[in-house]
């Protein structure tokens, strides 16, 4: 088990800016090395529109035809990716960019029954390449394109990509990391919040958009990982944002 990993997951609205890129590379340099993975939704539905298709979204969930799939793969595994690892390197952290296809890094099957077309869920995580990269020193880049039954790619939510990541290999913490300084319930950012909470906050409206997958990663990832945060950038050099525990350890 890989278990002084940390696995970063990076939002979509963030890692088309260059000066937030820049950022989060300064960050991570005295971590490295660890999993970074990414999405790249607002670039991803910008193109679909310049193409003349139309994003479609389910309880926070890309809906993912044929010709969507196509366009996720080129802008995640393509531009997001190698944006990224470009300004790793640059600030002198050695990456590797992969997508969850390589080597059979991140296995699916369709979400939602299929309704969803191309959009999948993870089942299964090869631990083989990342422990290759990380014992070499190398930060992983991860791109959730994953292998689905029979080869073909299926698109997955990075939240949920970096959750079943962070469980399988033993992560010591896992991180969300985006535009908001943490959960926001009625009664403001809050410090904690319990898993058993989730789906409440959700059904009442609390939470909602892409806040729901986070949650419910999260939430998964809470069974197995020690540390899981909702937070800004802050959270690569010590800050708190909202850290999502097990129901265990509610009253703690």
């Amino acid at each position: 088990m890989l278990s002084d990993v940390t696995v970063v997951k990076v939002g979509g609205r963030e890692v088309d800016d260059p000066a937030w890129v820049g950022r989060l590379s300064a960050a991570v340099a005295p971590l490295a090395p660890l999993v970074l993975v990414h999405g790249g939704g607002r670039e991803v539905s910008l193109l679909q529109e310049r193409l003349g298709l139309v994003p479609e979204w389910r309880d926070g969930l890309r809906v993912t035809d044929a010709g969507t799939l196509a366009v996720v793969s080129m802008v995640l595994s393509g531009l997001v990716n190698k944006r990224l690892v470009s300004a790793l390197v640059g600030a002198g952290v050695r990456s590797v960019g992969v997508s969850g296809e390589d080597d059979g890094l991140l296995r699916a099957e369709p979400a939602a029954g299929g309704t969803l077309g191309h959009t999948g869920r993870v089942v299964a995580v090869g631990r083989d390449l990342l422990g290759l990269l990380l014992g070499a020193g190398i930060t992983a880049v991860v791109s959730p394109l994953c292998r689905g039954p029979g080869g073909g790619a299926l698109n997955v939510n990075a939240d949920d990509a970096a959750s079943a990541i962070a469980s399988a290999v033993g992560a010591r913490r896992l991180l969300f990391i985006s535009d908001v300084p943490g959960v926001t319930l009625p009664e403001g950012v809050v410090p904690s919040l319990p898993a058993d909470r989730i789906e409440g906050a959700i059904a009442t409206g609390a939470v909602n958009g892409g806040m729901v997958p986070k949650l419910r990663a999260a939430a998964r990832a809470a069974a197995d990982v020690p540390v899981v945060r909702i937070g800004g950038l802050d959270l690569l050099s010590g800050g708190a944002g909202t850290r999502v525990v097990a129901t265990a350890e509610r009253a703690a």
